[in-house]
């Protein structure tokens, strides 16, 4: 099993097919067909939660008092940046680092 922070997780394997449900043959390693992992997420989303991202938290315990973005923080699966409030993963924080805190251009004498 994989462990997350908090919640253990079990390992799993790809078997050649499209986890969407597609029956697309897909690469060794490959859970998906290209674009298809989004596509089974709005499924899901689309048969657990009536295509509602709130209904999604709600199911799950997240909305105004209790945020889903600082539990993956706390957690260490996300990131804070350090120059302001945004929070993402690792790759989302560098990429804002780098658009939305570029070095201040230094004074010339």
């Amino acid at each position: 099993m994989t462990t997350k922070p908090g919640k253990p997780l079990p390992h799993l394997t790809p078997t050649g097919t499209c986890w969407c449900g597609c029956a697309k043959k897909v690469g060794a390693g490959s859970f998906f067909a290209p674009g298809h992992d989004k596509v089974a997420e709005a499924a899901l989303l689309a048969a657990e939660y009536g295509s509602s991202v709130a209904q999604l938290l709600h199911a799950h315990g997240y909305g105004p008092g209790h945020s889903v973005s600082a539990r993956a923080v706390a957690e260490g699966v996300w990131r804070k940046c350090p120059s302001c409030a945004y929070v993402g993963a690792p790759a989302s924080i560098a990429n804002h680092t780098k658009r939305g805190h570029a070095p201040a251009p230094t004074e010339q004498v």
